[in-house]
């Protein structure tokens, strides 16, 4: 097996999910899940992600989705991690547990590998974008992620979601799981679809990618044009192409030793 074998993790608000794969791209291990307990203050993340390594086979390098806004390996904002539950209101103890607290190296450290870090939609698009115009990746889960890609380059996150909605709220909230199970899956179809016209409006792209757990909730026969749904499982394999659209390891580092 020649080249590095990566340990991908996908954060998810309400999963925590592991596989190992091969430079190929091909998973050389079982898949591995375990609830995200709540509320999930970093500490509690960060020993859930260690004991969900444990149960991985060896490899050389990890690589992190993260369901939140995350810069250079430092948190900006999480909201599913800022709730003691999930449908609950942000407590300010979480927020401000969260809010620039430097991921990227402690999962490194914690790990021992070079790793990096990037919002879960950043991951994911990258495994399945084409690499040629404006791509647009929109995740459907506990909340709702975005990612912009321009001829296959990850363009700095942004929290498109989190703009206000017709219904009231902003469309992370609007198009949420906990929202869906409240009005139900036909109204929140409905929702998604006009989310999506909505994200179309301000990104102009020329193809639009929906993923996430939720994503197979949606109708593909009514979806409309220059749309995909692309299978969860991508959030797992864009572990690999994270490190190849990525130019630089500054997303999370083995820090080096302390001179002796």
């Amino acid at each position: 097996m020649d080249g590095p074998r990566t340990l991908a993790i996908d954060i998810g608000g309400s999963g925590l999910k592991a596989v190992v794969l091969a430079p190929d791209g091909r998973m050389v291990s079982d898949r591995t899940r375990l609830d995200t307990p709540y509320p999930c203050t970093p500490p509690v993340l960060l020993d859930e992600l260690t004991a969900l390594a444990a149960g991985q086979r060896e490899h050389d390098r990890v690589s992190v989705g993260f369901p939140g806004a995350i810069r250079k390996g430092r948190v900006r904002e999480v909201p599913a991690f800022s709730r003691r539950g999930p449908g609950l209101p942000p407590d300010p103890e979480l927020v401000a547990l969260w809010t620039g607290f430097e991921l990227g190296t402690a999962l490194a450290e914690r790990f021992g590998k070079p790793t990096r870090v990037a919002n879960d939609a950043d991951v994911q698009g990258s495994a399945v974008i084409s690499g040629h115009g404006m791509e647009l990746v929109i995740t459907l889960g506990t909340g709702v992620g975005c990612a912009v890609f321009f001829d296959g380059v990850l363009l700095p996150h942004m929290e498109l979601s989190h703009g206000r909605f017709g219904h009231g709220h902003s469309i992370e909230v609007a198009c949420g799981d906990h929202e869906r199970q409240k009005i139900g899956r036909e109204a929140w179809r409905e929702r998604v679809l006009d989310a999506l016209d909505a994200f179309e409006d301000m990104v102009l792209p020329d193809h639009l990618y929906v993923g996430g757990g939720n994503a197979k909730k949606l109708d593909p026969a009514t979806i409309g044009p220059n749309r995909t749904i692309v299978p969860n499982i991508s959030g797992l394999l864009g572990g690999i192409a994270l490190w190849e659209r990525t130019a630089d390891p500054h997303e999370g580092q083995v820090p080096a030793p302390a001179p002796t």
